[in-house]
């Protein structure tokens, strides 16, 4: 696990404040509604980061377990856990989402924000799908999105990007490499400290894209079918300039 997640980890939640995790919830109960024959009563979420998907399924009445890497992320969510008092929905377990072991039985898995695209091989994804596949029950789901062509193409490519709180001020230079589908992201990190000065980290994260041909056949090998493809949490059809799409998957 990268020491910026471990950083980022207090400042995650501002300055990732325009994700709507509750419409998001919403598209996953859409999805369950549609797909399974009564609702889900445990649910995995699958690098739950400071557990902000998590905690809205968990207020929502799921039983829910949160898995991520980084202990910083998790003491995050185990004190908002705590705040709402949710202990009793939400369970958090620091594990690999590669190689992980959370028992059997549970009804759907969520991964919530590229967490597929931080794998930067095919044989990470297959271990990550194999893994989910063990824990679901048959015809359970799986439920992630992944960013597009066009999020890399486009939106990601050579641009610079700034995100700012009050205490850190994030920004990153993309480096998107289209003969190997990568984009590498040199991070620079600003924390302010007691005395006011500022601190600065760097760091260079990756991300992989990979087409939905890829990864249905990937899941096919897991032992899955995929569902559905929309490209966003209005269920619209896939188009060419979407940023994220938004798959289903059964386990069979």
């Amino acid at each position: 696990m990268s020491e910026i997640y471990h950083l980022l980890a207090p400042f995650y939640d501002a300055l990732n404040a325009e994700v709507d995790y509750e419409a998001w919830r919403g598209y996953y109960e859409a999805q369950f509604r549609t797909y399974l024959s009564s609702p889900p009563t445990r649910i995995l979420d699958l690098a739950c980061g400071t557990g902000s998907m998590a905690l809205s399924l968990a207020k929502a009445g799921y039983t829910v377990t949160g898995l991520d890497l980084s202990p910083e992320m998790l003491t995050c969510a185990q004190e908002r856990t705590d705040r709402e008092g949710l202990g009793d929905r939400l369970m958090l377990t620091m594990q690999d989402m590669t190689d992980f072991d959370v028992g059997g039985g549970y009804d759907a898995v969520v991964c919530t924000l590229d967490g597929i695209n931080h794998l930067i091989s095919r044989e990470a994804v297959r271990r990550c799908f194999t893994a989910v596949r063990e824990c679901l029950r048959e015809g359970g789901l799986f439920l992630f999105d992944l960013n597009s062509h066009y999020k890399f193409e486009v939106i990601y490519g050579e641009e610079v990007y700034t995100m700012e709180t009050d205490d850190a001020y994030c920004v990153w230079q993309n480096d998107y490499h289209p003969k190997t589908g990568t984009c590498d992201f040199y991070i620079d990190l600003f924390t302010r400290r007691r005395d006011g000065a500022y601190v600065r980290h760097q760091d260079v994260q990756r991300e992989k894209y990979y087409s939905l041909t890829t990864v249905k056949r990937l899941l096919g090998a897991c032992g899955f079918s995929l569902e559905s493809v929309h490209g966003g949490i209005d269920d619209h059809a896939v188009t060419e300039t979407d940023d994220r799409w938004y798959l289903t998957a059964r386990a069979i």
